[in-house]
């Protein structure tokens, strides 16, 4: 295994003052403590909406959380002028995390039970309001994974893919993207979007991973895999889970 102490991850982490519904900076942390365990150097900048703008150059993982109605439509009224940077970072393969309401802000629109809110127009899908919330645990099986993908949903959106990307899992316990598809989450190249949060990576290291791994991979061609870590923990506290709803 190849030498990665000369190695250095950006993650960006968009407006974490109007999108920290669900504990969102605990994915951060997760990323961070995971490359510097692996002697991997981790800097994390915080875009607010007092910087006036956000600087993505530089990124290899960026990051949206999850908030309210009224804060995704601020949002991506700050972010549209960064749609093309956005855009690009995703076409090339750069890692993107989006959780919830950040999930929901890379589609097309999203249609609450008052207005439409536009979206960046990044990933092939929708969003429309539900009558009710989707709410509770969630299992997912994953193909690219040993291990389920677990965590917690809140939503009242009903989020539909279009062509040309996939579903993060397939539900074996919960609601999902609609309630009834029987899928969560979306993977299009290294972007990942789910609603799943509480946070979302402590629980699932191997999901981490992946994200890490793809940028690493785009930005040192010669990277082929991080060193394993003990996690013993965060491997429990994931089949907690999976066997209090699934068995």
């Amino acid at each position: 295994m190849e030498n990665t102490n000369n190695y250095q991850i950006n993650i960006v982490h968009l407006y974490p003052d109007l999108l920290n519904l669900y504990g969102d900076r605990g994915n951060i942390a997760c990323m961070e403590k995971r490359l510097k365990w692996r002697g991997i150097s981790a800097n994390v900048y915080e875009c607010t909406n007092s910087d006036g703008s956000a600087d993505l150059s530089g990124a290899d993982i960026l990051f949206l959380g999850g908030g309210s109605d009224r804060e995704q439509e601020i949002v991506c009224g700050l972010l549209r002028g960064k749609r093309d940077e956005i855009k690009a970072h995703v076409e090339s393969g750069g890692a993107l995390l989006a959780v919830c309401g950040g999930y929901q802000l890379l589609g097309k629109y999203y249609m609450t039970a008052k207005t439409k809110i536009e979206g960046l127009d990044i990933l092939d899908i929708y969003t429309n309001s539900g009558d009710t919330r989707l709410i509770g645990n969630v299992v997912l099986k994953c193909p690219m994974f040993d291990r389920p993908v677990v965590g917690f949903e809140n939503h009242a959106g009903r989020t539909y893919l279009g062509e040309g990307v996939k579903p993060l899992g397939q539900v074996a316990y919960g609601n999902g993207n609609t309630g009834s598809s029987g899928y969560e989450g979306v993977i299009y190249k290294n972007t990942v979007a789910t609603y799943l949060h509480g946070p979302l990576l402590p629980k699932n290291p191997q999901l981490c991973d992946y994200i890490l791994s793809c940028a690493l991979k785009r930005k040192y061609p010669e990277f082929t895999s991080l060193a394993p870590l003990d996690d013993e923990l965060e491997n429990k506290g994931n089949d907690y889970i999976v066997k209090k709803y699934i068995g």
